[in-house]
């Protein structure tokens, strides 16, 4: 039986209870300023009991509600601190941990994927969950051939549990917008409740892992853990250590900070290039950072190897498949905006469908929407904070501002859907860090049409598919 609260109406009931029980809190905050409370300490109060609602109700019902919680926790950067501060500690918990599911429901599980001998599969096999997500839990062991491995198995119900938590969300996606001002929370719903068969599907996860693995086996900054065994409720990879990126973010070091900012920039601009494949969900959990030896070992004294860092990648349920890497538009605009060349940036993002027909807009006034966006890339170096991801929210979120009146009348094109939330996500994760990148560096050498070289080579292939016009009249004659 499963642990999952299913049934629809014991589901929904909880998530209304978010919004309702702010209101309830708001009359509660309005009594105390009556009584004479200063509005800043209630104020306090109010936002810091709302913190832990949201972390008890997205985390005890796991599904789509706590995959919200986990998309919610990278963009907490943007909101003022006043507000952020309550929120950071009670989202940070959903990047890594959950109320763990019964040990018996485990066993059963695995019994029914593996079979009933499937602990003659493991030397040994922690019944404690080391991590708890939306749709499984991790448990640490030993392959029956002394490999330490990570066992991943799935909520049993998880499937209907996300389609109708995301549903139930996308209904009161209005009435949560006060429990992240200023975010707009129903495309992001809408967006995750797209890639639903995706994570659920195992099979299609070991695949992308595989490729990775593979493509990465002797990369010295990134490592990506092998598949085992794969079945439909159950994934078996190779367990790696290291520092989750949630305790980089709170505790790390400069290095540590500035180290994985940067792998996660390589990885994430990489990957497509290398694989066809981009991972998709880029909230801290799904990373640790790797002390390596000189030798290139992962154990040990992290003095030598590349920076003494390699960044480890976990969790391959969602990607975007890209076969020919990133879009090359989006690194000739880049490069074009860079350069100041408005009318080319306009006219390529009426191209890819970011400005619809029916719209005529100033290309001057977009490229000056764009610029500050596009800053960490400018800069040879940029040192990404809370505050510059608060101004820049600030300016696209408030009704009264030119660049807010700018982004309501571009569009987002379907193709490049997730690619925007991942390249969001990438940048909420950055500004946690607090991480100084070489951001330029990673999109000259991953990302197609960046370097004006790229676009010239490009150029000349194009050309030299075209036939000579005395060859097209040729033909014609012929």
């Amino acid at each position: 039986m499963s642990d999952l609260p299913r049934k629809a109406v014991t589901r929904t009931a909880k998530l209304a209870a978010l919004p309702l029980g702010i209101a309830g809190r708001a009359t509660w905050g309005l009594g105390k300023r009556i009584g004479g409370k200063p509005a800043e300490i209630v104020g306090r109060e109010l936002q810091q009991r709302t913190a832990e609602q949201l972390f008890k109700v997205l985390g005890e019902l796991k599904g789509g509600a706590m995959k919200l919680g986990q998309a919610l926790s990278v963009f907490e950067s943007a909101l003022p601190e006043e507000v952020a501060g309550p929120y950071r500690a009670a989202l940070t918990k959903l990047q890594e941990a959950a109320p763990p599911m019964p040990t018996s429901t485990v066993h059963s599980v695995l019994a029914e994927q593996i079979g009933a001998d499937w602990r003659e599969r493991f030397l040994e096999f922690e019944d404690k969950p080391s991590a708890a997500a939306s749709i499984g839990q991790v448990h640490r062991a030993v392959w029956h051939d002394g490999r330490e491995v990570a066992v991943k198995v799935q909520y049993p119900g998880a499937g209907e549990a996300l389609v109708s938590d995301l549903n139930q969300l996308a209904r009161f996606s209005r009435m949560l917008a006060p429990l992240i001002p200023g975010m707009d929370i129903k495309p992001l719903i809408a967006e995750l409740r797209d890639r639903v068969s995706e994570e659920l599907d195992y099979a299609l996860e070991a695949q992308a892992q595989r490729a990775h693995a593979e493509e990465f086996a002797a990369d010295p900054d990134v490592r990506v853990p092998d598949v085992v065994h794969q079945a439909d409720q159950v994934l078996v990879t190779e367990w790696i250590d290291g520092i989750p990126l949630s305790e980089v973010i709170t505790d790390g070091t400069d290095e540590q900070r500035d180290r994985a900012g940067q792998l996660l920039a390589r990885f994430l601009f990489s990957g497509p290039a290398r694989t066809g494949l981009l991972h998709a969900d880029p909230h801290p959990g799904n990373f640790r950072l790797l002390p390596v030896c000189a030798d290139g070992a992962d154990e040990g004294d992290a003095a030598g190897g590349a920076d003494g860092w390699q960044l480890g990648v976990m969790d391959f349920g969602t990607v975007d498949r890209l076969p020919g890497g990133l879009p090359g538009p989006i690194g000739e605009s880049l490069r074009m905006a860079i350069s100041g060349e408005a009318d080319a940036v306009y006219d390529m993002l009426c191209e890819e469908g970011f400005v619809k027909e029916s719209i005529k807009l100033d290309a001057n006034e977009v490229l000056d929407y764009l610029l500050p966006i596009i800053e960490p890339v400018h800069a040879e170096e940029f040192v990404f904070t809370r505050d510059w991801l608060r101004a820049q929210a600030t300016r696209i979120g408030d009704p009264r501002s030119p660049a807010h009146q700018m982004g309501k009348q571009l569009n987002l094109p379907p193709s490049y859907l997730l690619i925007h939330r991942v390249t969001l996500s990438t940048i909420g994760v950055l500004c946690q860090l607090g991480a100084t990148v070489r951001l330029r560096d990673e999109l000259e050498a991953w990302v197609p049409g960046f370097l004006a070289e790229d676009a010239d080579a490009d150029a000349a292939a194009d050309a030299a598919d075209k036939p000579e016009p005395e060859a097209e009249a040729t033909a014609a004659g012929a």
